[in-house]
Parts: structure tokens; sequence; C-alpha cells
């Protein structure tokens, strides 16, 4: 969902994908009605989504489990959390990390398929620290159908100009998290190190996979010095999905200026997405998909709000869904939100008064997409990071397909064994729209480094057809996935 890379668009994946949703996404309905989609097949130009049957025999939700002592950190921020989805009797593992301010939701619809078709494995799905500061109260509410559209719109942004919604969410001062300007690549990286722990102990193949900044975190966790042990010894496979970290890092006067400017007490700990502060992109994104999820045939507000910019604003007047799929879809979404993008489908329906959205065509089905983001049916928990570490972020720069770099010495960044990575270690890298050849290029870079034989990769360009959330929406055809599951097969079976 996000990017990383200095050298390729992918660095500036993030901001954009959620300044995108931010714009688009309309959290309400312009009536106080129940969120339970209307029964009147007439009324519903929403394609239902085909979901694949699920291997999963137990809840989903979040596992929180303890987590690395990050210096400062108050004991109750120390935890890191995996949605696991699968068998529990299955023993090998595929662990995903999400992108920028991706949460483990995201992940949920592909690895329901993955366990579905992969006998023998589980996935599990990362779930970072900083998203224990979430208020999800009301949002699981909605879930439950016990809210309506307007009133989760109202707790998260309606008060904003309301002054009468007396119960809504409260701002986290910036004061109040200041050690999170310490969650650098190195928090994740020891955070990942115990879910990859907990992984090894089922005795069983363990492979580490990431979507955009993901795919950097990967690198830096395969690359990271272990007390003289690189973090891929671990490992049977790593899997890129259109991300990774790049060969170029940055200097160590650019690391320094990042540092400096995380400093003063007033500086926030977490990323701004074109100008938009945590948490409202979040808000935004959460709110916004579970509304176009639950609620997709209600008009919608953002539509006649003032507030989205003129390109993505159809001019039919259209539902929740129909300004959803407008904003994001690869056929009208502008050019600027690239990375927030997948193929929904036609587009607007031309049906209606208020017009919903057309899924004909769809590589990603926009109910699987808003199901992604929105953490349908799970308590606790939705797609996105409503804050997201801008030290995370700062540190991709510096991880150079794990080669010491004087930016490293910098930000304490440790990913300093690219080259001594096992030889028999497999690599699956899929490039879609933003990553593209750049991503299969850092993939077999860094097998080089260690002697690893081409004959131990997988590597898929789908640039001109894949934007860059189809890989992991994508069903029921899906090139990602079609390859995912014979590597996975390939783990496996080695000995």
């Amino acid at each position: 969902m996000s990017g990383s890379c200095p050298r390729s668009p992918r660095r500036a994946l993030a901001g954009t994908l959620l300044f995108a949703t931010v714009l688009t996404l309309s959290a309400c309905s312009s009536s106080g009605k129940s969120t339970t989609p209307p029964t009147n097949p007439a009324s519903t130009t929403i394609a239902p989504a085909r979901t694949a049957p699920s291997a999963a025999v137990r809840p989903l939700g979040v596992t929180w489990m303890a987590g690395f002592a990050a210096p400062g950190t108050p004991a109750q921020y120390n935890k890191v959390g995996v949605i696991k989805v699968g068998p529990s009797s299955a023993k090998n593992v595929l662990v995903l990390e999400p992108g920028t301010s991706a949460g483990s939701a995201y992940f949920v619809p592909l690895a329901q398929w993955i366990v579905s078709t992969a006998p023998g494995w589980q996935v599990w799905s990362v779930e970072r620290r900083e998203n224990l500061i979430e208020d999800q109260s009301e949002l699981d509410r909605f879930k439950e159908g016990k809210a309506s559209s307007t009133q989760l719109y109202d707790y998260y942004l309606g008060y904003l100009k309301d002054s009468s919604v007396t119960s809504h969410f409260t701002m986290v001062p910036n004061s109040a998290v200041a050690f999170a300007k310490q969650w650098g690549m190195a928090v994740a990286v020891q955070d990942l190190h115990r879910v990859i722990a907990a992984a090894q102990t089922l005795g069983g193949k363990v492979v580490l996979g990431g979507h955009s900044l993901g795919g950097s975190v990967v690198t830096a966790y395969a690359t990271w010095n272990f007390a003289g042990r690189a973090g891929a010894a671990d490992l049977a496979g790593l899997v890129y999905i259109d991300g990774g970290s790049g060969t170029s890092p940055e200097t160590a006067t650019a690391a320094n200026l990042q540092v400096q400017s995380l400093a003063p007490p007033t500086a926030s700990p977490w990323l701004s997405f074109g100008g938009i502060t945590a948490p409202y992109a979040g808000l935004f994104n959460a709110s916004g998909s579970a509304a176009a999820l639950r609620d997709p045939n209600a008009p919608s507000l953002g539509q006649t709000s003032g507030l989205l910019p003129a390109d993505i604003v159809p001019p039919q007047r259209v539902s929740n869904v129909g300004q959803y799929g407008y904003a994001l879809n690869v056929a009208t979404s502008p050019a600027s939100l690239i990375a927030a993008q997948a193929h929904l489908g036609t587009g607007v329906a031309t049906a209606g008064t208020v017009h919903g959205w057309n899924s004909a065509g769809a590589l990603t089905p926009i109910a699987r997409y808003a199901t992604m983001f929105s953490g349908a049916s799970m308590h606790g928990v939705d797609g996105t990071e409503w804050y997201f570490p801008q030290r995370l972020t700062d540190d991709t720069a510096a991880v150079d397909n794990g080669n010491a770099n004087p930016a490293q010495q910098v930000l304490g960044v440790e990913a300093t064994m690219g080259h001594d990575l096992p030889t028999d270690l497999l690599i699956y890298a899929f490039g879609a729209r933003l990553g593209g050849a750049a991503v299969v290029q850092d993939a077999r870079a860094l097998a080089t480094q260690s002697g690893i034989p081409a004959a131990n990769l997988t590597l898929v360009n789908r640039q001109s057809t894949y934007a860059h959330n189809d890989p992991a929406g994508a069903y029921p055809q899906n090139d990602f996935f079609q390859n995912l599951i014979p590597f996975l097969q390939k783990v496996a079976n080695r000995k």
C-alpha cells in the first residue's frame, strides 16, 4: 500500500495512497438509516464480492504478543500483533508485512484465499504497535450494526463541524506519544523478529513477505545483523509485492536532517500525507471503506461536501460506493493518485437517481477492496494505520539492499548482511504499476550479492496491467497469486 525506495516512485506511495483515500471516501450517508445494505436488487449497483472458501478454523482477530522493549516506550505499547489466517495445525507460515499506513486487515482476503489453496500453510498478517493507539470503538459498533453511517461519521469527523455531537473521538496529543519518534526500522525489525520466532515454534518453514514499504522491511529483516547472523537464516523464502529497498542509499547528511526534524518537542512523531496530519487520513480511510462496504447505496456526503478536488468528483450524483470507485479506479482516478488505484471495474453505474458502481471487468472487486481497508467482521482492527511513524519512513532510505552505509550509522539501521544470505533462500518478486521492473531488479541484485542462484528466483513484472493494489486485491484471476502458490509449494517441499 505504500513505498519506500529513494530511487523509484515507491518511497512516495504511502502518502499518496492515504491522501487519495482521505479525499475520496465519504464516511457517512446523508441520513441516519441503518447500515444494512438494501435488499432490493434494483437499488443495489455494487456487485457482490466473490469470496474463496476459507480454511481458517478460528475467529479472525489480532493476536498480540510481547514485542521489542523500545527505549522510552511505555510497556503497553511494546507489543506486536498478527492476524492468523488458516488452520492452527498448519506448520508453515507466510508472514506478511503491510506497507506504509496499512494495517493487518489489508491482507486478510488474500490470506484466506492462500490458505484455501495451499495445504499446510498459515498466513500471519502483521499489526504494528502503533495501531494500539487507535480508538476503534465506534468502528466496531458500526461493524456490529449498532451504529449508522452518520453516527460513524459524527464520532470520528462530524463533531469537528457540529458542536452538538458530544460523544466523539478524542485526539491524542503529540506530547503524549513523543516516544514514537524512535519507532524506526530497528523497532519494526525487532518486533518482526518476535513474530518470526513465534512462527518458527510450529516446526515448519517460514516465509517473509511485504507489500511496498513492507518490501523494504523484508529486506531490512533479511539482511539485519542479529549478533553476527543474518535474519534470513531463519527464513526459507522472501516475497516482494511491488516494493523493495532499492540500491541507492541516502547520505548521512540527509539522515541527520531527518533526525533533527523530529527532535523539537512540537514535532509530530507521525507521517503526514500531503499536508494532512495524523490521524485524519486513517479516520477517513477506515470509516469511508466501511461505509462503502456496509452502506454502499446511500448518497455520498463527500461528493457534495466541497472538500474534494474537482478531478475526483463524478458529474453524476453518486452513492458512497460510487464515489469510492470513481476516485480509486484506474480508469477515472487522476495520475496524481496512482498509488491509490486498483482496477475496480467499468465505472459509475448509468442507472438510478443516485448512481452506484459497475464492477464489470474488475481485477479487484470493489467490495473486496473495501473489505481489505475496513477490516470487515473483525473487532479492533482495520486495513490502515491511523498513526504511522515518520521515523520508519525515514529509515527505509538507508536499507540499501543490506549494504552498510553512513546513513545506517546515523539512523541505527543494522541491515548490513546483504552479502551473507543463505544460498538456498527462495525469492519471489512481483512488480506492479509503481515498482515495476525496479522490484525485480532489486530482488535479483540482492540474490546476486549472496550468490543465490537464478533458479531460486521467481521474478514477475506486471507493471503494464496491475495497479499497485491489484496484487493483494485481484480475484478470481490474479497473476501474483498464481505464481505465489507454486512458490510456496516449492518452499514446503524443500528439504
